[in-house]
């Protein structure tokens, strides 16, 4: 088997300093623990300058596209690490899939507007990464075979140079304002309580959009934002010279590790209290909430259901059920839901089987989807969707794009949205779609 090769930098605990040096370069792509204000992720991954760029056709279905993800890791060849070294990512492709790539899974009436015009996917095959791991405190450039030497050689030489010293700016142009009125939120949320008591749905997550006009380099926001918001599925993606993916999420999608598939869905939500009594009083508060709990539950058994469209009969287990996870902003209700991936499936099976995210659109799944598309004035893009790596040996993590941000065409643009059950009431359900983003949008303000 052919061995990546690893070479020792030195560590840095924030990747900033490192991909302030791909900053421009195309493909430039970080996926970020958080670090060091983060607690729960482990590893940085960052890349540039991909050997290709994959995104779907105009008519190409998820399954031929999927083919065309596994056909170019294929093309880039096996690989596997020295023994002395446990990372994630040997080779392979990094990128993101939108929300909107569920149409090409699942059978939706294209309702919404689609005036972002954001790729349903796209993947850069990269045969390099630099890689933190936190945990042992190392840093490192990891080479797939495949990478010429002189490549290597420049590599090498470029993270050794000093960290350039402009100071990119960022700022907006006016405050955010919401696509949607709090009466035109009421009436979708009344239009939802009649399909939950028709017996359509059990559950729809509800979303509205935030805009505000914007100048300057997007990276300049996204270190704004993980300073005030660290989470430990954030990422940064370069799409062209003014154009970025900023996401600060707490949720992880799917991740595969020597087969083993684990996903952890984060459905209830409590704001963040500055006095730490009340604080924790708010914590209790969700961790003893039937409401909450039911919520979480319908969607564990929403994606027990999805992962065992690729996993092992009898594999899939939940080890954790309504956990307290805190951030700076808001506490969390998360569970866990596990399973070994079957013999004759791989990590693009398991998209096909559970994208999108269950805990993000509703229960039954597709219906939700289709409610969500009626009501949702426009298409949600990147929210919802997915950042991910995916390797030549296999190995997958992702992001549920939750708490994230779109810049294009002189305009960010930021999704909040929760989740809505029969005992629902509209105001507190509007204000907590505010809740989830409220500090992501001032920091931005305050800029």
């Amino acid at each position: 088997m052919p061995i990546s090769s690893v070479h020792p930098l030195l560590y840095s605990a924030d990747p900033g300093a490192y991909f302030a040096r791909v900053l421009h370069a195309p493909g430039a792509v970080l996926l970020d623990s958080g670090r060091p204000g983060a607690e729960r992720g482990r590893y940085d991954i960052l890349s540039a300058w991909p050997l290709a760029e994959l995104a779907p056709d105009t008519d190409e279905s998820a399954n031929d596209f999927l083919a065309r993800l596994r056909q170019g890791l294929h093309s880039l060849g096996p690989a596997v690490l020295p023994d002395a070294y446990e990372l994630p990512f040997v080779g392979g492709l990094l990128g993101y899939l939108a929300y909107d790539f569920g149409r090409r899974l699942e059978p939706m009436p294209n309702q919404a507007n689609d005036d972002i015009g954001l790729s349903d996917a796209h993947f850069g095959l990269y045969a390099w990464a630099l890689i933190s791991d936190h945990q042992r405190g190392t840093s490192q450039l990891v080479f797939h075979p495949q990478l010429p030497a002189d490549e290597r050689e420049r590599l090498l030489a470029l993270f050794q140079q000093p960290v350039p010293s402009d100071t990119p700016r960022f700022r907006l142009s006016a405050k955010f304002s919401a696509d949607t009125s709090p009466k035109r939120y009421q009436q979708a949320f009344a239009t939802i309580q009649r399909y939950i008591l028709a017996g359509d749905c059990y559950q729809v997550n509800f979303a509205q959009r935030f805009r505000a006009p914007c100048q300057g380099e997007p990276w300049a926001a996204y270190q704004a934002l993980r300073t005030a918001c660290p989470t430990p599925f954030s990422g940064y993606l370069r799409l062209s010279a003014d154009s970025a993916i900023l996401s600060l999420s707490p949720e992880r999608f799917l991740r595969l590790h020597q087969g083993t598939v684990e996903t952890r869905p984060i459905k209830g939500t409590r704001a963040r209290h500055r006095e730490p009594g009340a604080d924790m009083a708010l914590a209790n508060e969700l961790l003893g909430s039937a409401k909450d709990r039911a919520e979480n539950l319908m969607i564990v058994d929403l994606l027990r259901n999805d992962l065992g469209r690729s996993c092992r009969t009898g594999s899939v287990r939940v080890p954790e059920l309504f956990a307290l996870e805190s951030y700076p902003n808001v506490h969390h209700l998360v569970s866990s839901v596990t399973g070994e991936l079957a013999a004759d499936k791989d990590a693009l099976d398991l998209i096909a089987g559970s994208f999108p995210g269950g805990s993000i659109t509703g229960a039954p799944k597709i219906r939700a989807m289709q409610i969500i598309d009626e009501l949702e004035p426009s298409r949600r893009g990147l929210y919802c969707g997915s950042l991910l790596y995916l390797d030549v040996r296999g190995e997958m993590d992702s992001s549920i794009a939750i708490r994230s941000l779109l810049v294009k065409d002189g305009q960010i643009s930021c999704w909040g949205g929760g989740g809505i059950v029969a005992d629902s009431e509209w105001q507190a359900e509007y204000q907590e779609s505010i809740t989830k983003v409220r500090l992501l949008l001032e920091t931005l303000e305050n800029l």
